[in-house]
């Protein structure tokens, strides 16, 4: 292997590790990727596409979309541009994305901040500190996502809040009671830590105390867990799409992870809320709550929080192979 061949598979084996750390719903990180000289192609994989919350794909597309930002922003850290091509085959729908390497570029401090957040960036699903999230950060998390061409929508007046939370309570308590999704969510929290997937236990933030506003998702062994109080005023937002196709989807995936790292750079941690956009009626109404336009793709709360484990990810070369000619 020449000199040039072991730069570029360096190359590709960073940005390979830097896909894998996308999020993804339980952690079933539904990607595959193909390799060639000067290009990746990733697919979804339609084995981990969670067949009762997701059996469209959606969100299995958006992760897609996160990680694809990832490739990118791991090569313009490593001084190299990117391409992206997405759906790139019609015949072929799981084939959603082909990123073609270009030359060398300028790498910046904002490159190397964002590629650093990759390895950083958590789902908190703990309490968060009782203090609001600054203004300008704010403004930086919406400005992300018009980036990327979505919309972050932040739920700032109480109504809007009350609202939202009453959805989430409501499709909660639908899912709570879906026997399907309980044994979905079971099969995805098992293991106890010893897989390279699923949420782990660790995972898990404690019991909320009551009169909590929001209800977070309750995972398998929540109820041996200590009660804690949550933030009384969370800062929620919603990541919208302006249709609704596989394209939109993966552009916002794409916005989704632009979000979450500039967040993660300015000290601000995030978690899913993610009941209302799994139900088609609450996600009908949260359309009708930001006004009918928008397509809601994914509920946000953000806030300042503790570091928090690291999920299990499985290793590039175990979701990766050459690219066929």
């Amino acid at each position: 292997m020449t000199a040039t061949h072991t730069r570029a598979a360096n190359l590709v084996l960073t940005a390979l590790e830097s896909a894998v750390r996308a999020p993804s719903p339980h952690n079933t990180q539904p990607w595959r990727f193909e390799i060639g000289d000067d290009r990746i192609d990733v697919h979804l994989d339609p084995a981990r596409v969670l067949t009762v919350v997701d059996p469209d794909g959606r969100e299995a597309r958006l992760s897609c979309g996160a990680a694809i930002l990832n490739i990118q922003l791991a090569l313009r850290a490593s001084g190299r541009a990117s391409a992206v091509h997405l759906l790139p085959d019609r015949a072929r729908p799981a084939h959603l994305a082909t990123v073609w390497l270009q030359g060398q570029c300028p790498v910046t401090p904002e490159d190397r901040a964002f590629a650093r957040a990759i390895t950083f960036r958590r789902s908190n699903r703990r309490p968060f500190a009782d203090r609001p999230v600054a203004r300008w950060i704010r403004h930086s998390l919406v400005r992300a996502a018009s980036l990327e061409g979505a919309s972050l929508a932040l739920l700032e007046r109480p109504a809007e809040l009350d609202r939202l939370a009453g959805l989430l309570r409501h499709a909660e308590h639908l899912q709570s009671e879906d026997p399907a999704f309980q044994e979905e969510l079971r099969r995805w929290t098992a293991g106890g830590g010893h897989r390279d997937d699923g949420v782990s236990p660790s995972a898990g933030g404690p019991r909320q105390a009551p009169g909590a506003l929001l209800t977070l998702r309750s995972y398998p062994g929540a109820e041996d867990r200590p009660e804690r109080p949550y933030e009384s005023e969370p800062l929620v937002a919603v990541l919208s799409s302006f249709t609704d196709t596989p394209l939109a989807q993966l552009r916002t995936g794409q916005a989704l992870q632009r979000v979450l790292l500039t967040g993660t750079t300015a000290g601000v941690s995030a978690s899913f809320l993610s009941q209302p956009v799994e139900i088609g009626a609450t996600r009908r109404e949260l359309r009708e709550l930001l006004g009918g336009q928008a397509c809601p793709q994914a509920v946000l709360r953000f806030g300042y929080g503790f570091a928090t484990p690291a999920t299990p990810r499985r290793r590039p070369e175990a979701v990766s192979r050459p690219r066929s000619q």
